[in-house]
């Protein structure tokens, strides 16, 4: 029975040696290439399309239209109506002065005029005039009594009916009624000068008069001190109590039209020649900019080159231009920095892959492509511009060929993969380029 027992036990111990010694010599035993499953990568196809090529340009804001608000008369600031930072309209009362002064003037203008109305009422009246051509009918109708009475008292006298000495007195008494009629008539003439003189005098006094109280009104009326324009108003540089002068060199606050909203920026003068030598020409036609702000986020609205400035700033090198935004919700304000970005070019038949795609080996960039057996390759490329997360291939890529997008770093030359359809959200063509070459 013992016996038994350990013929089975060397049995038993030497089955298990033998499969041990199986499975180290399957462990050392090495699996062929063609055995390695492949690799999983997603690809893409390159093809030709037609890509825009589109520039950066530092750009600040700025408000073309700021006005300076100023005060036209002198007074001490009563009233202080608008807060700071706010939108005001053309119009609003922005300031009140002390207007007791300019009332009392505009009292006292007035009743200036009212006397000089007066006066040429009392001129146009003519009674010095009436009075003294009175005094000439009356010497004119003497003069004709004296008339007939000479001419009654001729035939008598020669017919010794009457007396010499009547006849004489007659005479008399008609040249001396003569000279006082022509000197009756220059009075009326003198006095009738005098009254056109006085008369013309007074209505020159009247328009005087009401000049004074057009002008007394309208200090009245400078003393309420109201927007000028439509905007978004600054702080006010001079407190309530304080003493406002039109000579001061400080102004009492500024506003500030955001709507549309102004943006200047500088191209450098190759590229400007650039623009002229394809026969381009940036200004007025109408080519669409948009503006990034500080935080990489888009202007909704587009604007469009309004002008530029008439020469070449010598010590940059630059051109500046000048655009005008759509801003009608007043989001950006003067003196914001940005880019404008523009298109500048558009590339035919260009080639672009995800710049993902794209590795950096020391001093050269390569992609991974996979060839009809679906084994790799690495081509060395020259890349350009980037556009969107794409980065355009100046030399190395051929159209149809399929490039590695995700999963190269798992691969190597030679190897063998599994391709599958690369899939991606539409690449954003119209942002900016970022370094390329």
């Amino acid at each position: 029975m013992a016996q038994i027992c350990l013929g089975w036990l060397a049995a038993s111990a030497a089955l298990l040696c033998g499969i041990f010694w199986a499975g180290c010599n399957s462990s050392q035993r090495q699996i062929g290439p063609d055995e390695i499953p492949p690799t999983p990568v997603t690809v893409m196809e390159v093809r030709p399309a037609r890509i825009p090529i589109f520039s950066d340009f530092a750009a600040q804001t700025y408000a073309r239209d700021m006005v300076e608000v100023r005060g036209r008369v002198e007074g001490y600031i009563e009233q202080w109506l608008f807060k700071p930072g706010s939108e005001v309209h053309a119009g609003q009362v922005l300031y009140v002065l002390d207007l007791r002064p300019y009332e009392a003037i505009v009292q006292q203008a007035r009743g200036n005029l009212s006397q000089s109305k007066a006066d040429l009422e009392f001129a146009q009246h003519q009674v010095s005039l009436l009075q003294v051509q009175a005094n000439l009918a009356s010497a004119e109708a003497n003069l004709l009594k004296s008339q007939q009475d000479y001419e009654r008292l001729s035939p008598l006298v020669a017919a010794d009916a009457a007396s010499k000495q009547d006849l004489d007195a007659a005479m008399a008494a008609l040249k001396a009624n003569e000279a006082n009629v022509r000197a009756n008539k220059a009075i009326v003439d003198q006095t009738a000068l005098s009254t056109r003189t006085q008369i013309e005098a007074m209505k020159a006094r009247v328009e005087s008069q009401n000049a004074a109280v057009r002008t007394a009104e309208l200090n009245l009326q400078y003393g309420t001190i109201r927007a000028p324009i439509s905007g978004r108003i600054g702080d006010s540089l001079i407190p309530v109590g304080g003493l406002v002068t039109p000579s001061s060199a400080q102004p009492l606050t500024t506003i500030v039209p955001l709507d549309p909203i102004w943006v200047r920026f500088k191209v450098a003068e190759s590229e400007y020649l650039s623009w002229r030598k394809r026969g381009e020409n940036m200004l007025g036609n109408g080519v669409p900019l948009t503006l990034l702000l500080a935080d990489n986020t888009e202007l909704p609205s587009k604007g469009h080159i309004e002008n530029s400035l008439n020469q070449v700033d010598p010590k940059t090198g630059t051109l500046e231009l000048q655009a005008r935004f759509p801003n009608p919700k007043h989001t950006i304000l003067p003196g914001q920095f940005g880019r404008i970005r523009l298109q500048t070019d558009e590339r035919a038949n260009a080639i672009a892959v995800p710049q993902k795609a794209v590795q950096q080996l020391q001093n050269m960039q390569a992609i991974y492509t996979v060839g009809p057996d679906n084994k790799v390759q690495m081509r060395a490329v020259t890349t350009g511009y980037r556009f969107g997360s794409m980065w355009l291939i100046e030399q190395g890529l051929n159209p149809g060929e399929r490039v590695i997008v995700e999963g190269q770093l798992k691969v190597r030359p030679g190897a063998r993969v599994n391709p599958q359809p690369y899939r991606a959200a539409a690449e954003n063509h119209a942002a900016g380029p970022k370094a390329g070459e």
